[in-house]
C-alpha cells in the first residue's frame, strides 16, 4: 500500500512544480528534497510491500513511509487549497498578488513548518531505507521467491491425503471430468479447473488423478505442484525425476546442472509416442503456464493435461489453445455444506436441535466454501456441544478467531495467498472493498467512480481511466477474488460481492494498513488518524470528540435522519480535504450547504436520497468529476453548474415507482441549462430532457460534448430529429445512446443521421418511428437494441438487424404492428436474449434452421393473437428459459405434457419454463 501512496504523492510533486507556486525562501528546496527522497524509496516499496508480513520491522518502516507520504499529501492540497489563485495579469493583477501575499503570509510560515518537520521525518526514514536496502538490495531485482513464509502449516497438501468418504458433493464433478479426460478425440487437450481459493480444487483433481479408470487409461501420469513462488528449473527438475520414476528408469545424467531449455528437450522427447495425463496443480499467471505449455508433444494419441487456478484468465486462455474445456467449479449447495459440518464436527450427518440455529448461521457465513466449513468445524468440534452460549460467542467472533486460532489461521494464509500475488494497484483497490457493510452488493459504476476518485488508478496513454479501472474490476473477477451478484437483461455484469470470511479477511487488513476506518456497532476500534471513513449502521457509533481533519473519503450505508446526522453534516466544512463524499440513500431532504466549501470535492453522491434541489452555490465545487443524483427528485440543475468544467459523469433521474415497468412515461430527467454544451468534459449524461428551452437548442448544445460515451436524452419532439441527428454525427466516442419521445405517439425522426457513432454499442429507441433507421446495419459493434413503441409497419422489421455480427440482446416492446416475424436462416448469429412483449398484431413467430443457433432465453409476454408456439422452437438447443406471460388459452392449453399430440414435446428440452398472466393485478407464475 505504501507504494500506491508515493506513487500518488510523486504525481502530485509533479503538478505542484508545475504551477507557479508563491512560498517561503528556501521552502521549494525543502519540497524537491522530499520529493527526491521518496522516488529513492520507490524502488525498494514494492519488494517491501510483498515481504512485511514476515518482518514486523519492515512492516513499521513501511507503515512510516505510508504516513508520511499521506501526510505530506495533506501539505501539498493545503497549499492548493488556500494559496494557487489566479490574480490575473498586467498592473492589477501584480497588486492583488502583492496583497495576497501579505494576507496569507501566517498561513505560508505554518506551511513551512510543516515542511520542515516533513523533511526531518523523511530523512530518518531514508536512513532506516538505506538498512534495509543493504539487508534486502540482492531481492530488488524481482524474483518471485521473495518472502515465502514457512512459519504457518499450509494444509494445502492435506487434499491429496483424504479419503473419498471423507468429501462431500465431489461425485458429479468428478465424472464430468474424467468423461473429459477419457473422450475418445485423440488430440492433446488442456482442462482447467478453476475457483476461488478454498473451493477444493487440489481436492477434486486428486481424485480424478488417482481414480482406477484414469490409472488404466493412460500410460505415464505425473502430479506437479507450481505455486506462487515456483521456480522454473526446479519445477522442471522435480517433473523429470516424476516422469522416470513412473517409468521405473534412471534420471539421464546431468540433469541437476542442465539449464531450462535442456530440461525441457528431455520432457518433450521421453513424452513422445505415449499417453499421458500431467497435472499442474495451483497455477497463477499466464507466466507460469508459458514456462512448459511447449513441453507437451503432440502425438494424436489422446494425451491429456489438467491445471488447477484461481485465474479466469488462464483457465480460458490455456484450454482454447488446445481445444480443450474449463470447469468452474462452484461452492457446495446448503445440504452439501452441512453434511460436510456435521461429519467433521460430530462425525455423523446430524446435528443436535439446539445448534441447529447457529449452525445455519456459520455456514451462511461460509458460502459453501469447503475449506472454511473444515477449518470452522474443526474449531468447533473441541467445543462443549451442550453450550450454545459457547458456539454463539465463537459465531459472533469468527473475524477475531481468523487472527488467533492456529486452527482458522492455514484457512486465512490460503486465501491471503490470492491477495499477495495482486499487483500493487490490485491490492488497494481490493482493501478499499471494505467501505462497504457485510452483505451489501456493490454497484458496477459505483465502484469504478470511487476508485478513480480516491486516485487509485493509474493513468494510462491512450486509454479512458474508467477503462483501465474496469481492467483492474475484471481482473479481480478473473482472479476469484471478488464475485459476480448480478447481470442484467442485456448479459452486463451490475452488482458484485465478496464472500463473507475474504471480507474478514479485507477488513482487518484495511484497518491494519490505514486504508479505511469503518463506524459502526461491530467495530469501535478507531486508528490515531482517519483518512477514509465508512460509517455502516447509524450515525450513533461515530466519535463526534474526534476531529477528522485529514479525512479524505466519508461514505454512509443505512443512515437516518436524526441529530446525529444534523451534527455529522454541520461538520463537512471542517473537511477541507474531503475529495470523496457518498450519502447514498441517506434520509435527506435538503442539500447540505456545508458541501458547497468542500474545494477539493471530486466526486459527490445523494443517489436515493430525497433532495429536490440544488443550490447555485454548487458552482464553488470546481474540482467535481462524478456528480451522482440518480433516484433523487432533482428536476432542473442550475446554470452555475456550468463552472464545473471538470465534471465528467452527471447522472441525474429517477423511475416512477407507482408506474409499470413497460409504461411509456415511468422515467423522469432534468431540466439542463440550455448552454449545457460548455460542459466539455462530459462522458456520462443522462436523462437531459430535450425539450427544455426555445427550439431545438438542447439537441443542439448537446453535439459539443465531443468525450460523451453514453448520453440519455428524454422528451424528444419530432422536429428535435435534424438538431439531435446533426448533434450525433459528432459523438464519435459513443458507446450508449437513450433516447425516449415526449409520448408514445411521437414521432422519432432519426433518418437523417448519415454517419451514425461506429462505437455504439446500446441502442435504446422509445418512441413511434415510421421505419426503422436506415444506418442501424451499419452499426457493427451493437450489442444490445432496445426498440419501445416503435409501432413498425414493415412487412420485415427484423431484415435491419439479423446480420449484425455482435448482436446479444434484443427487446421489442409495442415495437411491430405486423401479423409475423421471420427469424431467418443463418441470422441472429450470437442473439442470446429475445424479448417480444406487447406484439398485439403478433400471430406467427417463423424460425427458420440455423437462425438464432445460441439463443438462450425467449421472453413472450402479451401476444395473445398467437396460437402456436415459435416454429423450431424445438431445434433451440441452448434454450434454458422461455417465459410465456399473458398468452392465448389456445397456445397455453396445447402445452400440457399430458396433452396426446399436444406440443409440449417442442419444449421439453428447456430447463425452465415459466407460464402465467396478470389476473387481479399480480404475476402467477408455474414452472414446469
Amino acid at each position: 500500500m505504501a507504494e500506491t501512496a508515493v506513487f500518488n504523492l510523486l504525481a502530485k510533486f509533479s503538478l505542484f512544480f508545475q504551477r507557479e507556486v508563491n512560498l517561503l525562501s528556501g521552502v521549494r528546496e525543502e519540497i524537491e528534497y522530499i520529493r527526491d527522497e521518496f522516488e529513492r524509496m520507490m524502488a525498494f516499496l514494492r519488494v517491501a510491500d510483498s515481504m512485511e508480513e514476515n518482518d514486523p520491522e519492515l512492516k513499521v518502516w513501511v507503515k512510516q513511509v505510508r504516513d508520511a507520504a499521506y501526510d505530506t499529501e495533506d501539505v501539498l492540497d493545503k497549499f492548493k487549497l488556500n494559496f494557487a489563485r489566479n490574480h490575473g495579469t498586467g498592473f492589477c493583477g501584480f497588486v492583488r498578488k502583492i496583497s495576497f501575499s501579505v494576507m496569507t503570509l501566517k498561513a505560508r510560515y505554518q506551511i513551512a513548518y510543516e515542511v520542515q518537520r516533513i523533511k526531518n521525518r523523511v530523512i530518518n526514514i531514508s536512513m532506516g531505507h538505506q538498512r534495509y536496502h543493504d539487508r534486502y538490495g540482492i531481492l530488488e531485482q524481482g524474483s518471485r521467491s521473495i518472502g515465502v513464509n514457512n512459519a504457518w502449516y499450509d494444509c494445502r497438501g492435506d487434499a491429496l491425503l483424504l479419503e473419498e468418504a471423507e468429501l462431500v458433493g465431489i461425485e458429479k464433478p468428478k465424472t464430468k471430468l474424467i468423461g473429459w479426460l477419457m473422450e475418445g478425440d485423440p488430440r492433446l487437450k488442456v482442462i482447467s479447473v478453476v475457483g476461488m481459493g478454498g473451493l477444493g480444487k487440489t481436492t477434486l483433481v486428486k481424485k480424478v488423478y488417482d481414480d482406477a479408470a484414469i490409472k488404466k487409461h493412460f500410460q505415464i501420469r505425473a502430479w506437479i505442484t507450481v505455486s506462487e513462488s515456483f521456480k522454473i528449473e526446479e519445477l522442471l527438475k522435480s517433473m523429470i525425476h516424476w516422469l522416470f520414476k513412473e517409468v521405473k528408469q534412471p534420471v539421464p545424467q546431468g540433469v541437476e546442472t542442465m539449464d531450462w531449455n535442456s530440461l525441457k528437450g528431455i520432457i518433450n522427447a521421453f513424452l513422445r509416442q505415449k499417453r499421458y495425463v500431467l497435472v499442474f496443480d495451483d497455477v497463477w499467471d499466464i507466466q507460469a503456464w508459458q514456462v512448459f505449455r511447449y513441453t507437451f508433444p503432440e502425438c494424436n494419441c489422446g494425451s491429456r493435461v489438467m491445471l488447477t487456478t484461481r485465474n479466469a484468465d488462464l483457465a480460458l486462455f490455456s484450454t482454447r489453445e488446445y481445444n480443450g474445456y474449463v470447469y468452474d467449479l462452484q461452492p457446495l449447495s446448503p445440504q452439501e455444506s452441512w453434511a460436510l459440518f456435521c461429519k467433521k464436527t460430530f462425525q455423523e450427518n446430524y446435528c443436535p436441535s439446539h445448534l441447529e440455529g447457529l449452525l445455519t448461521s456459520i455456514l451462511r457465513r461460509c458460502e459453501g466454501l469447503p475449506l472454511a466449513i473444515v477449518a470452522i468445524s474443526g474449531l468447533l468440534s473441541v467445543k462443549d456441544k451442550s453450550s450454545v452460549a459457547e458456539w454463539e460467542k465463537t459465531y459472533q467472533s469468527l473475524g477475531a478467531e481468523l487472527e488467533v486460532n492456529n486452527q482458522l489461521l492455514s484457512m486465512k494464509k490460503i486465501l491471503s495467498l490470492s491477495y499477495s500475488d495482486l499487483p500493487h494497484y490490485l491490492k488497494l483497490c481490493f482493501l478499499y472493498l471494505s467501505v462497504f457493510p457485510e452483505d451489501h452488493l456493490i454497484e458496477h459504476w459505483r465502484l469504478i467512480w470511487l476508485w478513480i476518485a480516491e486516485g487509485f488508478v493509474e493513468v494510462k496513454e491512450g486509454a479512458p481511466i474508467e477503462q483501465v479501472a474496469e481492467g483492474y474490476l475484471n481482473e479481480l473477477v478473473n482472479r476469484s477474488l471478488i464475485q459476480v451478484a448480478k447481470i442484467n437483461g442485456k448479459r452486463r455484469i451490475k452488482l458484485y460481492r465478496i464472500h463473507d470470511l475474504w471480507r474478514e479477511i479485507i477488513v482487518f487488513k484495511s484497518r491494519e494498513q490505514n486504508i479505511v476506518t469503518i463506524a459502526s456497532e461491530r467495530d469501535t476500534r478507531w486508528p490515531e488518524r482517519v483518512r477514509r471513513l465508512s460509517i455502516h449502521d447509524h450515525l450513533e457509533h461515530l466519535q463526534q470528540s474526534k476531529r477528522f481533519i485529514q479525512l479524505r473519503s466519508l461514505l454512509l450505508f443505512s443512515a437516518t435522519y436524526s441529530p446525529s446526522m444534523s451534527s455529522m453534516l454541520a461538520s463537512l466544512r471542517d473537511l477541507k480535504l474531503l475529495k470523496v463524499l457518498d450519502l447514498s440513500g441517506a434520509s435527506l431532504k435538503i442539500f447540505p450547504n456545508e458541501v458547497v466549501k468542500l474545494g477539493h470535492l471530486t466526486y459527490l453522491s445523494l443517489k436515493g436520497t430525497e433532495v429536490k434541489k440544488l443550490p447555485k452555490s454548487i458552482g464553488r465545487l470546481k474540482n467535481l468529476e462524478i456528480l451522482d443524483l440518480r433516484h433523487t427528485y432533482v428536476t432542473e440543475l442550475p446554470d452555475e453548474i456550468l463552472n464545473l468544467q471538470r465534471l465528467r459523469h452527471l447522472l441525474a433521474f429517477r423511475y416512477e415507482e407507482k408506474r409499470n415497468y413497460y409504461s411509456f412515461n415511468n422515467e423522469c430527467g432534468f431540466k439542463s441549462p440550455v448552454e449545457i454544451g460548455s460542459l466539455t468534459s462530459l462522458q456520462k449524461l443522462g436523462s437531459i430532457e430535450a425539450n427544455h428551452g426555445s427550439g431545438s437548442i438542447v439537441p443542439r448544445e448537446i453535439g459539443k460534448l465531443t468525450q460523451l460515451k453514453s448520453l440519455g436524452i428524454i422528451k424528444v419532439r419530432g422536429e428535435d430529429g435534424m438538431a439531435l441527428c446533426s448533434s450525433l454525427e459528432k459523438l464519435i466516442n459513443l458507446y450508449a445512446l437513450y433516447v425516449t419521445a415526449t409520448e408514445e405517439d411521437e414521432i422519432i425522426d432519426l433518418e437523417s443521421l448519415s454517419s451514425p457513432p461506429r462505437l455504439l454499442q446500446t441502442l435504446f429507441l422509445k418512441g413511434h418511428l415510421e421505419k426503422l433507421p436506415h444506418w442501424i446495419p451499419s452499426l457493427h459493434s451493437l450489442v444490445t437494441v432496445c426498440l419501445r413503441w416503435s409501432k413498425l409497419k414493415d412487412a420485415d422489421p427484423l431484415q435491419y438487424l439479423q446480420g449484425l455480427p455482435n448482436l446479444v440482446y434484443l427487446d421489442l416492446v409495442e415495437a411491430y404492428e405486423g401479423e409475423e416475424l421471420c427469424f431467418k436462416a443463418g441470422g441472429f448469429q450470437k442473439l442470446k436474449i429475445l424479448l417480444l412483449i406487447r406484439l398485439k398484431g403478433l400471430r406467427r413467430v417463423t424460425v427458420m434452421e440455423g437462425a438464432m443457433p445460441h439463443l438462450e432465453e425467449l421472453y413472450i409476454e402479451n401476444c395473445k393473437l398467437m396460437e402456436e408456439l415459435p416454429s423450431c422452437i424445438e431445434q433451440l438447443i441452448n434454450l434454458t428459459l422461455l417465459d410465456l406471460f399473458d398468452m392465448s388459452d389456445l397456445l397455453l392449453s396445447k402445452l400440457n405434457r399430458d396433452l396426446p399430440g399436444g406440443d409440449y414435446w417442442r419444449i421439453s428440452h428447456i430447463p425452465e419454463v415459466w407460464i402465467g398472466d396478470t389476473k387481479d393485478g399480480r404475476w402467477r407464475g408455474t414452472n414446469m
